[in-house]
């Protein structure tokens, strides 16, 4: 049984409880980053490139058995980190309840205000980026 966006926003929320301070956080984000599913180097394309981030940052998107399953990379090992969370919680989900879901584990966790403004943007730009797949998948 899939756990439901909601679930896997929990249980990431409970990890990050688990440390005192951000430098911890950070080094946990980096490792989380070392066991992301990575888009194969020939699918590094301008069109899966997500703009607005300060590293490079490349999406890959799927369906199978109507669900959406994502792989990616990125240049920075932080951005890794993060785009491995947010495939992590959205990976293996509808692409209704993607578009639907709220992803409140990035304010409970503190992600977004220990970010440099560029990565926050980065950060935004992912999860638009994310949904919008889903959302094109609604529409075929």
């Amino acid at each position: 049984m899939n756990k439901s966006i909601n679930e896997l926003q929990d249980e990431v929320i409970e990890e990050f409880a688990l440390f005192d301070d951000w430098m911890e956080k950070y080094e946990y984000i980096i490792d989380l980053g070392k066991d992301l599913p990575l888009i194969e180097e020939a699918k590094k394309t301008e069109d899966r490139l997500i703009h607005g981030c300060q590293s490079r940052v490349w999406v890959e998107a799927e369906v199978l058995d109507d669900r959406m399953c994502f792989t990616a990379d990125s240049e920075a090992i932080i951005t890794k980190g993060i785009i491995s969370l947010l495939i992590r919680v959205l990976s293996n989900q509808t692409p209704e309840n993607i578009v639907k879901s709220e992803l409140y584990f990035i304010g409970k966790i503190g992600l977004q205000e220990h970010l440099s403004p560029t990565r926050a943007n980065g950060l935004v730009g992912m999860i638009n980026r994310l949904k919008s797949e889903a959302i094109k998948q609604l529409a075929k």
